[in-house]
């Protein structure tokens, strides 16, 4: 949907609801790069990133919320379901691009760190929170920053209630390394 309140926008607020609580300062970007189309949608979305960073030159993280996409040969859609505090949570999935598609990103390697550390949190913290971190070919616009990640908060067949259950969950556990780089 392009209702901003019923779609992975609302999941990303959920987040950056989160952050804030734990003192973070969030510019949470609210346009659809995927609409009316899904492609160009990273060509849209790049200009928009070299924007903030240029009107926010502090920005250290930058986290590019989807929800994934899973549907079986005969046309299932999947959830992607955890149990957490006896609630159905969507899992999440942290994504990390690389060069191995011949982009220019060498500093891949440092977001596959930060990955791997908010991936350790989110086991330390939570059952089954977290899906395998992902490496992928594409770059994803990761290279206009480090500290960027491509976080799939479930997948379209999750509920909204379930989205916002796993963004509440991994923006807290996040939030926990967050606080260590800050200190750090």
């Amino acid at each position: 949907t392009t209702d901003c309140g019923h779609n992975v926008v609302r999941v990303g607020e959920e987040m950056a609801q989160v952050f804030r609580a734990h003192g973070f300062q969030v510019v949470h970007d609210t346009n659809l790069y995927d609409y009316p189309a899904y492609n160009g949608a990273y060509d849209r979305s790049q200009a928009a990133v070299r924007d903030w960073l240029s009107q926010y030159p502090t920005i250290r993280i930058i986290l590019d919320v989807h929800r994934d996409a899973l549907v079986g040969e005969d046309g299932a859609i999947y959830k992607l379901v955890s149990q957490e505090n006896g609630e159905k949570t969507a899992q999440v999935m942290l994504v990390v691009g690389t060069d191995a598609g011949g982009a220019d990103h060498p500093g891949w390697a440092d977001n596959l760190a930060l990955a791997i550390r908010l991936q350790r949190e989110l086991a330390a913290d939570y059952v089954s929170l977290a899906r395998p971190v992902v490496l992928r070919s594409s770059s994803y616009n990761q290279q206009l920053s480090p500290g960027s990640l491509l976080v799939e908060v479930g997948g379209h067949g999750n509920t909204l209630t379930e989205a916002l259950r796993g963004a509440r969950l991994f923006a807290e556990s996040a939030s926990q390394v967050f606080s260590g780089m800050r200190a750090g």
